[in-house]
């Protein structure tokens, strides 16, 4: 059925760019049990539209990388609903998730997480490989990737001859390797100095812009929160500023 024979048979059209990238709804998580237990996230509900970079803070322990985990499918909530990109998480199983982190999802870590014996080029060409991409879409994917993120010239080095900061432009370019409409990233810039930092989050933030996608990222530094559209707090397991 056609767009405009569902408008004229009544029945309601969804439009992708006005449904929210990521909607959560009354998210619990706890670890442990009896009085050991620690509750991660307390009902948390929000929503993030799509193209919106939101910054995630909040001190350690309250429920940052637990809110990222759930969101990204590696973790499973006790209450409440994840819906990304129109999929609601619980419906999938564990292929699903798998498929949903390799084609809509990508991460980047603050450790950045590359391996040392592949160059940048090959690193960043890692997820379209696991896909089983065309070779000349990847080497050409690859190409765009670095030179969006200013290491064009540094195809062919490996993670231990680039500055923290190159490494953290490679993850991102890496996170973008099959066209993600979310990325979810977490400290990105806690392993380094503050100026590098500030263009880390700056790239993001183009990045953003250029690629099409939506970002949740957790940072404390206030600096770079000033370069997000929204910041949401964490206190406790609860959001408390939206």
């Amino acid at each position: 059925m056609t767009e405009s024979s569902s408008a004229q048979s009544g029945t309601a059209v969804v439009d992708d760019a006005s449904r929210p990238m990521v909607r959560i709804e009354n998210l619990h998580r706890s670890y442990g049990t009896g009085a050991a237990a620690v509750h991660a996230l307390r009902g948390v509900s929000f929503e993030i539209p799509r193209g919106e970079l939101v910054a995630l803070k909040g001190r350690s322990g309250s429920g940052k990388t637990t809110l990222l985990n759930l969101v990204g499918g590696l973790d499973t909530p006790d209450e409440g609903r994840i819906t990304v990109d129109g999929t609601d998480l619980s419906e999938l199983g564990e292929n699903g998730l798998l498929e949903l982190r390799r084609d809509r999802i990508g991460f980047i870590f603050q450790s950045f997480g590359l391996i040392p014996i592949l160059s940048a080029a090959e690193n960043v060409g890692v997820p379209m490989r696991l896909r089983k991409a065309d070779p000349r879409e990847r080497e050409e994917r690859v190409a765009l990737l670095l030179a969006l993120v200013g290491l064009a010239d540094h195809a062919a080095q490996r993670p231990g001859e680039l500055s923290g900061g190159q490494q953290q432009r490679v993850a991102i370019a890496r996170a973008l390797a099959n066209r993600p409409k979310l990325l979810i990233a977490d400290e990105p810039t806690g392993q380094l100095d503050a100026e590098t930092g500030l263009a880390v989050m700056e790239l993001l933030r183009a990045v953003v812009r250029s690629e099409n996608v939506t970002a949740l990222v957790a940072t404390h530094d206030p600096q770079l929160l000033g370069l997000a559209d929204r910041v949401l707090e964490l206190a406790d397991g609860e959001i408390v500023e939206a």
